[in-house]
């Protein structure tokens, strides 16, 4: 009897003495697919790895916890099935796109048809800056509108009339703390610029919103005029900018990092030269992944033709380095045509790329879109039915849309 109670205990796994805290911190160490495989080996472990709250660790693991915590206060009278929430974002089972500027009544007034425009959101706010419209010409106006945390409000635009920055499309404006951050751009003369702007947006109950501008002190180094190229911001107050079409409509290749000031009164550039590094192109991205980690995807290259190459930069002190990601194009869903120009790409929850519209090639638009959360779109250069005026079949678009991935709680 006696040994048959020792061989009993001799046969427990070690792994199950172990306190349930100390397994959690394990688990957090190994990937998905390792702890869906250790969830498979009894039912102690099933009913461990089944909890909520090592899910929630996970979606803060893989996601960032800024994102949780954004999304914890979204649903702040429920209690949230992390593990749910983790296979939905991971298989995208859904997506959900509608309009936000619905006026039945006609009494509102909107931002004009365009495209090549700036739309950022930023202290609960979106705005909207410049782009250009029929006939090739420049728009100078600024629109912005309270977004708050309720997504499906009645949007009211409110136009800014401050005459600066001064009109441009093809520009870039990237968020960097509660402030906007302009460069660049194309007027309708074809001017190139190179100037860099600061918008500051402040919400008030009693004030509405408040956009102020003012031209950034740079110095005698700054980045050749240009139009058409990617920007983004990284940690430390930076923004990175690449590509473009300069003067005499040349491609560039370069890439420069702007550091702003802690009052965002000054800034200094400083070219980034580094071998290998991205071909020439416009209409390409850039999209910051995290810390000082940006993704230059697709564009137009000097031949014209539609990229869909994928570069990685790290901004390092004294370092810093482009490597270009290899990826399987059979891992690419039927039917979609990677190679774009013209496209967006936004680092949505879960820690992946949301990669929509442009054009192929066959300057076929694209609206496609892959992966994510929460996307605003406005306007745009759309497809249109071809009349023998307009042999292009192009039209500008003035719709402001909301997708979403749509999640069962």
């Amino acid at each position: 009897m006696a040994e048959a109670s020792t061989s009993s205990r001799g046969n427990v796994s070690p792994l199950t003495q172990i306190a349930q805290d100390h397994l959690f911190t394990i688990l957090l160490l190994l990937p998905v697919d390792s702890i869906l495989s250790f969830a498979m080996t009894c039912k102690k472990f099933r009913a461990m790895t089944a909890s909520d709250t090592l899910w929630e660790y996970i979606c803060k693991r893989d996601w960032g916890p800024k994102s949780v915590e954004v999304f914890k206060a979204s649903n702040s009278n429920q209690q949230l099935p992390w593990m749910r929430i983790y296979k939905q974002v991971s298989g995208f089972d859904s997506v959900y796109c509608h309009r936000l500027c619905a006026d039945p009544d006609g009494e509102l007034v909107f931002p004009t048809p365009r495209a090549s425009h700036s739309l950022n959101f930023v202290s609960d706010c979106l705005v909207l800056f410049g782009g250009g419209c029929e006939g090739g010409r420049h728009l100078d106006d600024t629109w912005v509108a309270y977004m708050g945390n309720d997504f499906q409000r009645l949007l009211k635009w409110q136009r800014i009339s401050s005459g600066i920055p001064s009109g441009r499309f093809g520009h870039t404006c990237a968020v960097i703390d509660d402030f906007l951050v302009v460069f660049g751009g194309i007027n309708d003369n074809g001017s190139r610029q190179n100037d860099t702007w600061v918008g500051h947006v402040a919400y008030h109950e009693t004030l509405g919103i408040t956009l102020s501008w003012r031209l950034l002190v740079v110095g005698a180094n700054a980045p050749p005029q240009r139009g058409a190229h990617a920007a983004c911001c990284i940690e430390g107050r930076k923004m990175v900018i690449h590509g473009g079409i300069g003067r005499f409509g040349v491609r560039l290749s370069d890439t420069w990092v702007l550091e702003l000031s802690e009052n965002f009164r000054f800034g200094t550039w400083h070219e980034i030269v580094t071998q290998p590094s991205p071909p020439a192109r416009s209409g390409h991205t850039l999209t910051c992944i995290g810390g000082t980690q940006t993704v230059l995807f697709g564009g137009r290259g000097l031949g014209y033709e539609v990229l869909h190459d994928l570069w990685l930069l790290d901004v390092c002190e004294g370092h810093s380095q482009w490597v270009q990601v290899m990826y399987e194009l059979q891992n690419i869903p039927e039917g979609v045509s990677l190679p774009r120009v013209g496209h967006s790409a936004t680092l949505i929850l879960g820690g992946r790329l949301l990669i929509c519209g442009g054009e192929d090639s066959f300057r076929h638009r694209k609206k496609t879109y892959q992966s994510g959360r929460c996307l605003f779109m406005f306007g745009g250069m759309v497809d249109g039915l071809l009349q023998p005026a307009d042999p292009t079949g192009l039209r500008f678009d003035g719709e402001l849309l909301l997708v979403e991935l749509l999640l069962q709680l």
